[in-house]
């Protein structure tokens, strides 16, 4: 992903970016994408890119391993966290979901993973301190809680789950207050390229639509050229 691309991608939307991904497809059917609906600690922040760290955590129950042996995960966690391709995104499942109670992210730790080159986080689980995150580093997550309960990590940079959407560590991931998805690599070329015709076409029936006098054959006009464009 090139430096132009990224800024585009950060300028959208991720139902722009999911419907450009099936511009790029040539058809519908694209379903790498979240299900249900997931808060944003910052919805008119933007959106979210880069390449997925990935990690799984537990909250309800008193870890069962030895201190030394959470420690060291812990550190482990953090390392895996400060390194790999930038612009980074922390994606976590909790895996007592659909009951969590852990708020991993909130101000401290929001602000070490920004200050460790991470662009936001995105996760199953459960976000607080709502008002102290750090800017530019936006949360999309599965719920807002106030305590942080027995919150340990349990696997770094396995497989993980987000509200139906597998994502694996390193898949470029794009989030925002709608959700996530994963952008296929096979389309990443085409994409840039895919969004602006899809922002130009829509321009054909979102303007007449805005203008005064609109009615029915305006309409029926709009839609035609929309249609075609499509095609």
């Amino acid at each position: 992903m090139n430096d132009t691309l990224l800024k585009l991608l950060q300028t959208v939307d991720t139902p722009t970016v999911c419907n450009a991904i099936e511009v790029a497809q040539g058809q519908r059917g694209f379903d790498q994408f979240t299900r249900g609906t997931m808060l944003c600690s910052d919805p008119e922040g933007g959106a979210m890119v880069g390449y997925a760290r990935t990690a799984k955590i537990a909250a309800l129950e008193p870890p069962q391993e030895a201190p030394e042996v959470i420690k060291a995960r812990r550190m482990a966690y953090y390392k895996h966290m400060s390194k790999g391709p930038r612009p980074a995104v922390t994606v976590i499942e909790d895996v007592d979901f659909p009951h969590c109670i852990g708020a991993y992210w909130g101000e401290i730790n929001t602000t070490v993973h920004k200050g460790l080159g991470v662009s936001g986080a995105l996760t199953n689980g459960v976000m607080r301190d709502l008002g102290d995150l750090p800017s530019g580093f936006p949360v999309v997550a599965g719920s807002i809680g106030p305590s942080h309960g027995f919150v340990h990590v349990r696997e770094i940079g396995t497989d993980v789950e987000v509200f139906g959407l597998r994502i694996r560590d390193g898949d470029l991931v794009h989030a925002d207050r709608h959700g996530a998805l994963v952008i296929p690599p096979e389309v990443v070329d085409q994409l840039a390229d895919a969004i602006h015709k899809l922002l130009n076409t829509e321009q054909l029936i979102l303007e007449p639509a805005r203008q005064t006098g609109f009615d029915f054959a305006a309409f029926e006009t709009a839609w035609a050229a929309f249609e075609a464009s499509r095609t």
